[in-house]
Order: C-alpha cells, then structure tokens, then sequence
C-alpha cells in the first residue's frame, strides 16, 4: 500500500467508505457457492474488527468535537458495533461453513452490519465531510489506518479475539 498520497487515502471518510465497499463484496462471497466462503468469513471477520476498532479509538471521538455532528449518532454508531461483533460471532461459532444455520447467521450478520453500513454513511460521515475540514480529516485517515493495520496484524478476527471482544 502506498503511504497515503492519493487523494482517497487522505480522507477519513473515503478510507471508511472503501471498507465498507469491501465488506459489502464480501458478503457477496459469503453468500457464494462457488466463493471459499471460509476465506471469505476470516477476511471479513478481521475487516469488521479492525475497522470498528480503528473507528471507535481514533475517529468517533475526534469527531465528537466537532459542532453539527450528532454526538448520539456517534454513540449509536459504537453500540451497532457491538451488534456487528455480537453477529460475527454467532456466525464464527458454527462448524460447518454453508449449513442452515450459518446461512441464518451470515444472514443476520448481513443485517446487522448493512444497517450500520447505511446509518454510519447518512449520518455519521456526511457529518464528518460537511464540517471537518480537509487536513483533519487527512489526520484522522492517517491515525484510522495505523489503528487498523495494527489490529489485522494482531489477528482480530480470530474467533477468541472477537469473543474476548463481545464479552469485555
């Protein structure tokens, strides 16, 4: 990865934006017969916890400062994480990839996430795109991709980690 010249990388709402594409064309995957769906679910899974994590450590609170954003968007945006990782995880406990009930939970996890994908980008982000100005949002894209590469080397989306995660 280049170290943050093009224009997307230097904003923090485009760097999330790109995340959430990419967690959408998982899905897809998961969904997929014909997808290593496995592969797909440990690439999404490590994705949504880096993601929330670098989200709620660098940006939800550098965003709370800033007058016109909605602090309890803001604080909504935390618990739908936890609702996401609470789906990740029910989906990551079951045995066999593609069974009735990992289509079931795959199907919630898409609920959960997708809700939080859509609120997050009306709410939260436009917030951010209409009032932060350029250079903090560069600094925040910055601290947000430092956060979550720290985490996906840390293996986050391990089952144990996301467990560890859900019950504090």
């Amino acid at each position: 990865m280049s170290t943050g010249s093009s224009k997307e990388e230097q904003d923090v709402v485009a760097v999330i934006l790109k995340d959430h594409r990419t967690m959408e064309d998982l899905f897809r995957r998961m969904r997929s017969v014909e997808s290593d769906r496995a592969a797909a679910l440990k690439e999404f899974s490590a994705l949504l916890v880096a993601h929330g994590e670098a989200e709620e450590s660098e940006v939800y609170g550098a965003l709370k400062r800033f007058r016109d954003i909605d602090n309890e968007e803001v604080e909504h945006g935390t618990e739908e994480h936890a609702e996401g990782n609470e789906a990740l995880l029910a989906l990551l406990e079951v045995e066999e990839v593609g069974s009735d009930t990992w289509d079931s939970r795959l199907e919630e996890l898409v609920k959960a996430v997708s809700h939080h994908i859509d609120e997050e980008e009306r709410t939260i982000l436009n917030g951010a795109r209409e009032n932060v100005p350029d250079d903090r949002r560069a600094e925040l894209a910055a601290a947000f991709r430092e956060e979550r590469a720290k985490q996906l080397a840390a293996e986050c989306g391990s089952v144990e980690n996301v467990r560890k995660i859900v019950n504090g």
